[in-house]
């Protein structure tokens, strides 16, 4: 199984012969992805990161629901088993 996680773009840079990165910020945890899949992202949005790409760009509304899913996911996980 994979996961895709989200993060909003902080910066926009070009690298490497000119390929797309962004630093992504995962909840003031930042990391840099690649962002040629999704050339329509802008700073400000966004984006599910899955082995170093972003490989789609989601409303604020989608990333806020993904954010409380993975919230209710840890406080499971930290209740332990049942």
């Amino acid at each position: 199984m994979c996961l895709g996680i989200p993060g909003k773009i902080a910066r926009i840079t070009a690298q490497g012969g000119g390929l797309p990165f962004g630093r992504i910020d995962f909840g003031g945890i930042f990391k840099d992805a690649c962002l040629a899949y999704v050339p329509e992202a802008k700073v400000g949005d966004y984006v599910i990161i899955h082995a170093g790409f972003a490989i789609s760009v989601l409303d604020e509304a989608e990333a806020a629901q993904t954010f409380k899913y993975l919230e209710e996911l840890d406080q499971a996980l930290a209740q332990g088993p049942r």
